[in-house]
């Protein structure tokens, strides 16, 4: 039975005006009509508490190393950390939505990827350099919303970062079979074109993960 994960990366978390929220129900509906039993998780980067990379947890990690006595701040984020990596390796399908923030992926995003990109965990060092350890067929959808348009082959195309991070992440982690969902042009194109093109793609992505066959676009 297939575990999914959603992990909704949008600051206003259920909002309507949500281009990417809006695809993501779209998504979970139909995946939902087509296989009713499968297990879902979701979390919430702006309303759970997602640690961040302070002093704190560098400390702790230090400390984890040499088998000193956390602080109870340390213990918190510790555990908290935890609970997030084993909800993520628990799964073998992710869901990802999120707007573009500047070219980037939010910074909650960000502070989720620092807690499942975990040595011995998700990859381990080698002599010939890192290796993936999530390599038993896992998959990622990534919903992404826009004002602008990032697929015409021009600057915009180049600095798109959120796309060439997460699917450079996914694939260290040993995790290749990756789709993006474009919801793009918002402050240019028509509003419902837009939808109504980014749920048929959802569609698609729903059909191609009843497959067994990778699927890699974008």
């Amino acid at each position: 039975m297939e575990r999914v994960l959603v992990i909704n990366a949008h600051p206003l978390v259920t909002s309507d005006r949500s281009l990417s929220l809006r695809v993501l129900n779209h998504f979970i509906n139909k995946y939902r009509e087509l296989n009713p039993d499968h297990e879902w998780e979701q979390i919430d980067l702006y309303r759970e508490e997602v640690p961040a990379i302070t002093a704190d947890l560098l400390n702790g990690w230090a400390k984890l190393e040499t088998g000193e006595r956390l602080t109870d701040a340390e213990e918190k984020l510790m555990l908290r950390m935890s609970e997030i990596l084993q909800q993520f390796k628990w799964a073998s399908k992710y869901v990802i939505a999120m707007p573009l923030h500047n070219f980037n992926i939010p910074s909650r995003l960000k502070d989720y990827m620092d807690n499942i990109i975990i040595p011995k965990e998700t990859f381990r060092y080698t002599e010939n350099g890192s290796e993936g350890l999530l390599t038993d067929g896992r998959s990622v959808v990534v919903i992404q919303g826009s004002d602008g348009i990032y697929t015409n082959g021009d600057w915009y195309s180049e600095v798109e970062y959120s796309h060439h991070y997460l699917k450079s992440m996914f694939a260290f982690l040993g995790i290749t079979d990756y789709t993006i969902i474009r919801a793009q042009g918002n402050a240019v194109l028509d509003r419902g074109e837009i939808l109504a093109e980014a749920f048929q793609a959802a569609e698609s992505a729903v059909m191609h993960w009843g497959r067994d066959e990778v699927i890699s676009q974008g």
